[in-house]
């Protein structure tokens, strides 16, 4: 199925149900395509962890670093 972005804008209702029956919608702006509303899968799989990451472990070797999650919390107690 095909809108325009002013569909969009006016009719959001009807695309968003039509979405939800398992359409795809591409949104037109000026009659190119610049994005497309798909349907939502929600998955039970768990998210892998990229160990491949130059970041991942970065703080292994901190001895004075018991929990990365505990210290983030203590950082940002100040803030919020």
């Amino acid at each position: 199925m095909k809108a325009t972005a002013k569909d969009l804008r006016i009719h959001s209702k009807g695309l968003l149900e039509a979405v939800s029956r398992g359409e795809d919608v591409v949104i037109t702006f000026r009659g190119k395509p610049c994005a497309r509303l798909v349907p939502y899968e929600k998955t039970d799989k768990p998210i892998a962890l990229d160990n491949d990451d130059d970041l991942f472990g970065i703080w292994a070797d901190r001895i004075d670093i018991e929990s990365v999650e505990e210290y983030v919390q203590s950082l940002r107690k100040g803030r919020f």
